[in-house]
Order: C-alpha cells, then sequence, then structure tokens
C-alpha cells in the first residue's frame, strides 16, 4: 500500500527525521492560508497523487508570496497530472502539500527497501539525488553505494558511516546521517514497510540534512498488524475495481488486458496469465479466489470481472483441492445468469468433484466453451477475443 507524501513526512518525522514544516490543502484559500502560517520567503506547492515525477509534470511550483502560494495552488488542484509513472491518462490531484523552502546545496538518495532475492532489507544511497534513481542505476550503478541488513533488520554504525562518506558528507554530516539512516530503517522495520524512500535528502547551505521528499509503500499482508497505517490509504489513489473486489473480499489486481482470468491459488494465477500471453492475448487482471473460497465469492469475483469494459471473454482455470469445482461451477452458472453474460468463456476445471462440476456447466445451457489443460484454455479464449471489442 502506497502513501502520499505529506504522509510520509508525518512518518519520518516521528521517526526522527528532519522535514520541513508543511501544511496540507484541498482548497486554493487553504493554501494561502497555510503560507501565511508557514515562514517563507519561499514556499513550495506540491501535487499530492502516488507517482513520482510530478516536478516534470508541472505538479510542484516554488512560489515567492503567499498570492503566487495561492495561483498554484488554483492551477494543481484539480488537475489531471501526467509523469512517467501515471501513465498517459494522469492522475487527478485533489490536494496539495504547501511547504517551507529550503536553501539546497546539494542533493542525496537514500532508501530502505526490501531486497526479496537476498530476503532481508537493504539499504541504499546515492550522492545523486533528486534524479530518477533508475536512470543513475543505468548510466552510473558504482554511485549506489548498498548493504544488506541483520536478521534483526538493525544497520550498525559502521554500515552507515560507510554509505555516507561514500555520498561525500562531511564527519559532522556523517555522524547526523547515521542517525537519520537508523531511524529510517527502524521505521521500515517496525511498520512493516517494503520501501521507505528519500529523493532528494538535501543538504542545506547550512550543512543540515532534510528530508525534502518521502516515498513509502507497505506490506498490504502486515496491514492487520498496522492499523495507523491502514488508516492512511486513500480511496481517490485506488483502482475503482479493485477497491469493490476489496469490498467483497475477492483478491485481485486489475491489469491492461482484455482476458479475465478467475483462478485458485497465486501460483496457478500467474502461470495461467503466462500461458494467455503465451497464446497472444492479454491478462485483463489476476483475480484468486483461493482455497476456500464459497459460491457467494465466485459470483463476486464474477461480477467485479464483468465490471471491466476492456473484458472481451473469461477463462476460469480452477484446480480443485480444498476448492472444490462444483461449487465453482455453481457459482460460475449462478452469476452468468444473473448478468446475462454474452461474452466468450472458457472453463478449465481439475480436481476434487470434477465430474460434478462438469456436469453442472454441462446441464445449465450456458454457452461456453471446455478446455482440459491450461494451454488449450489459453488458446481458446485468445482466439474468441481477438480483435473484439468489449
Amino acid at each position: 500500500m502506497n502513501i502520499h507524501e505529506y504522509q510520509a513526512k508525518t512518518l519520518l518525522a516521528q521517526f526522527g527525521v528532519p522535514v520541513p514544516r508543511g501544511l496540507l490543502a484541498e482548497t486554493p484559500a487553504e493554501a494561502r492560508q497555510a503560507a501565511l502560517q508557514i515562514p517563507g520567503p519561499v514556499w513550495v506547492v506540491k501535487a499530492q497523487i502516488h507517482a513520482g515525477g510530478r516536478g516534470k509534470g508541472g505538479g510542484v511550483v516554488v512560489c515567492k508570496s503567499p498570492d503566487e502560494v495561492e495561483a498554484a495552488a488554483q492551477r494543481i488542484i484539480g488537475m489531471q497530472l501526467v509523469t512517467h509513472q501515471t501513465g498517459p491518462q494522469g492522475k487527478k490531484v485533489h490536494k496539495a502539500w504547501v511547504e517551507q523552502g529550503t536553501n539546497i546545496a546539494r542533493e542525496l538518495y537514500l532508501a530502505v527497501v526490501l531486497d526479496r532475492g537476498a530476503q532481508c532489507l537493504t539499504v541504499m544511497a546515492s550522492p545523486d539525488g533528486g534524479m530518477d534513481i533508475e536512470e543513475v542505476a543505468a548510466k552510473t550503478p558504482e554511485r549506489i553505494f548498498t548493504t544488506r541488513l541483520d536478521g534483526g533488520h538493525r544497520i550498525w554504525p559502521f554500515q552507515a558511516r560507510a554509505l555516507l562518506f561514500g555520498c561525500g558528507l562531511t564527519p559532522a554530516q556523517v555522524n547526523a546521517g547515521t542517525a537519520l539512516l537508523q531511524n529510517l530503517v527502524r521505521l521500515a522495520a517496525e511498520k512493516d514497510a517494503v520501501l521507505v524512500e528519500i529523493n532528494p535528502l538535501a543538504v542545506t547551505v547550512e550543512g543540515e540534512l532534510m528530508a525534502l521528499d518521502g516515498k513509502m509503500d507497505f506490506d498490504e499482508s502486515a496491514l492487520k498488524r498496522h492499523p495507523d497505517i491502514a488508516a492512511l490509504e486513500d480511496p481517490e489513489e485506488c483502482d475503482p475495481l479493485e477497491r469493490k473486489a476489496r469490498e467483497l473480499g475477492v483478491n485481485y489486481v486489475r491489469l491492461s488486458g482484455y482476458v479475465g482470468t478467475m483462478v485458485n491459488g497465486a501460483g496457478l494465477a500467474m502461470a495461467t496469465m503466462d500461458a494467455i500471453k503465451q497464446a497472444g492475448a492479454e491478462p485483463a487482471n489476476f483475480l484468486d479466489a483461493g482455497g476456500g473460497a464459497n459460491e457467494q465469492m465466485v459470483a463476486a469475483g464474477f461480477e467485479v470481472m464483468l465490471s471491466d469494459p476492456n473484458v472481451r471473454g473469461i477463462l476460469i482455470n480452477i484446480f480443485g483441492g480444498i476448492l472444490r469445482c462444483d461449487i465453482v461451477a455453481q457459482g460460475v452458472v449462478n452469476a452468468a445468469r444473473k448478468v446475462d453474460l454474452k461474452l466468450p468463456l472458457v472453463v478449465r476445471l481439475e480436481g476434487t468433484n470434477v465430474e460434478e462440476g462438469r456436469r453442472i456447466l454441462r446441464e445449465s445451457g450456458l454457452n461456453f466453451e471446455t478446455a482440459a489443460s491450461m494451454s488449450e484454455a489459453a488458446h481458446k479464449i485468445a482466439a474468441l477475443t481477438a480483435g473484439g471489442a468489449a
């Protein structure tokens, strides 16, 4: 789960990381009032969306008076902000963060990220902050320094000092940065974050360190342990279908394709999406009905898939273990009748009560295709949806 910059900075401050003073505004008038409460002479107005590259898209404006702050907020709030991370459709800005300007001498990059390959948290640092870290990694990878953390999710002072001296900081700045990095790691470990990023970490003209931006991503599976983090979710930033699926208790991720999929088990779902792509089609979603799904959950998944206007056809691929094939079949039949399904449907069932499931489908009167294997199912739905429109 991602959060906004202003929320990330609140967390950073709680964990002892210095951040500029700022206030949230949802209207231009509120932005002006914020500027009057925050010492100048320079303010920064920043669009709040879950995407990077906001400055390049016109979502970050430096202002020199409260009038300029209000005018900037007038342009930013309500705009459809397009960045390299939003795609061409962009994201609508609902709020802005008004922040005290900082005298910047140089900019660094710091992050704590979950390294899934190494199965541990890893700290990254670079003297090239303020840029896309992907660009730095591609062009000058030697300027990114990393260190893996131990099983206790701690960064030892000697590890932090090595990273910070590598970034060219003075001894006094390294001392301050070591405490900052330890707090950053503590935040990531205590809140089950998979990413805590500061880009840029500014070195001010006065020689102090200041987090000018914050990006955080949290493990959704751990949110039950952190109701304070779960409460930070912004419904406006969620895909409406994913939000609907969550409300219905369905594990669903929307994709950009046109073949709806319903599968039980994350591994089988990934394999099914691979099979669809190998057959020349594009999956419209990841939908895991789960091992303990009942008829109501299957019907709910069907409802969510059919709410996507890009879906041209549906592939159901179930391997019945805990989840019985007859329950899936009855759920499919009931859902298809309820919505008066007109789209092509391919069903592949194997496992527990498979013959009963096939009988239910066969006697349903529905117009559908069956398949004996995952590859056959994928090729059938690819042929049925090729060149069509939802």
